[in-house]
């Protein structure tokens, strides 16, 4: 049951060297999706006129949106294509 001090010790030193890779298509498709479901918030919000400041904000910031159908799904479409560049780059 009990493994030697020399097996215990060459398995240390093989998992010692490993490194971990990020996958930089996953994290940025990740951050894409999360960004367009962010997105969706306040186009809901504006439509049921809720938290409008929040939609102000939303539409200084996006060019593509506003807080109908047409300017929530650009907006989305907008925020998930500036996620998944920088998130790209940055991973």
């Amino acid at each position: 049951m009990s493994t030697t001090t020399s097996n215990r010790g060459e398995y240390e030193m093989e998992t010692a060297h490993e490194t971990i890779e990020l996958d930089a298509l996953a994290h940025s498709g990740a951050a894409a999706v999360v960004s367009a479901v962010v997105m969706f918030l306040p186009g809901v919000f504006g439509a049921v006129s809720v938290y409008e400041g929040v939609v102000e904000m939303m539409e200084q910031w996006h060019l593509f949106f506003e807080p109908t159908v047409v300017g929530t799904v650009a907006g989305m479409i907008e925020a998930a294509i500036i996620s998944f560049v920088f998130i790209y780059a940055f991973a």
